[in-house]
């Protein structure tokens, strides 16, 4: 079975993250052997990116959400290590700029979107206004509970419009958390990123996981599916998104347009 097979989200399915186990690894071994499977997905999507650039009629979006310390900058540093910046643009999502909070939620997300030709990648998206939103309550339920409709209608639109949607859901463990979140605080070139907010998060687990498990139950669809990738194992969890991605790709079979002068008659001129 693919691991798009194996970790997707059927659409209309009820998703409860403690039946998914974020040690999983599809019975494949940590070594050589997965590294270098990594290294040839790298190479080969780099080979489609250039395709999918040179062709210039679709674009493919990949959506990174995840808990805190989840792993969404390692699986950009790590799986999208070969693409071509010119083709490729990431985009993080912070707390909204005061032009941003003066338009709808999809506004700035709209304005992201890669165009005809490109790849995107969001590090975290506009599932944040179905997440932080809602855990904080910063806004009434009325208004994020019709925000999951409204994100579907989006994604339906772009995907109508020459837009193949991932999104992935790295998913780990409370433990593990904090095991990386230790982890920063011992490491001089990391623990910058340490704050109080972080530790404030962490007793929202409870929380967090329940809206990330309505954000899954009810934002999976045929146009945009989300997957939920095991990603205690930093190596299986690199591995996971590049064989989906890669799949996704290959089964977009970009092709190189043809030349738009005749090549015979400037040859050699």
């Amino acid at each position: 079975m693919s691991f798009g097979k194996r970790f997707i989200v059927a659409p209309h399915t009820k998703v409860k993250l403690h039946h998914r186990d974020p040690d999983d690894t599809a019975d494949v071994e940590k070594g050589d052997k997965a590294h270098e499977r990594l290294v040839k997905n790298v190479e080969r999507m780099e080979d489609l990116q250039y395709r999918l650039y040179a062709e210039s009629r679709r674009a493919l979006l990949v959506v990174l959400q995840g808990i805190d310390a989840g792993g969404k900058d390692g699986t950009v540093r790590h799986v999208m290590s070969g693409l071509n910046p010119q083709g490729c643009k990431v985009t993080s999502f912070k707390v909204p700029s005061s032009e941003e909070a003066a338009h709808d939620f999809l506004w700035r997300i709209h304005k992201a979107m890669p165009a005809r030709g490109e790849m995107g990648i969001f590090n975290r998206s506009h599932y944040e206004d179905v997440l932080v939103v809602r855990v904080h309550n910063l806004v009434p339920k009325s208004v994020w509970s019709a925000r999951y409709d409204q994100i579907n209608e989006f994604e339906k639109l772009m995907s109508e419009n020459g837009v193949t949607i991932l999104k992935f859901f790295l998913h780990i463990s409370k433990k593990e958390q904090l095991a990386r979140l230790d982890a920063r605080i011992e490491d001089p070139a990391r623990n910058w990123k340490i704050s109080d907010a972080d530790f404030k998060e962490r007793k929202l687990w409870d929380d967090y996981v329940e809206a990330y498990e309505a954000m899954l139950s009810r934002c999976s669809t045929k146009a945009a599916p989300w997957y939920i990738i095991p990603a205690n194992k930093k190596w299986f969890r690199n591995l996971a998104v590049s064989q989906i991605i890669l799949e996704t790709l290959e089964q977009m079979n970009p092709k190189f347009p043809k030349p738009t002068v005749d090549l015979s008659k400037i040859k050699g001129k």
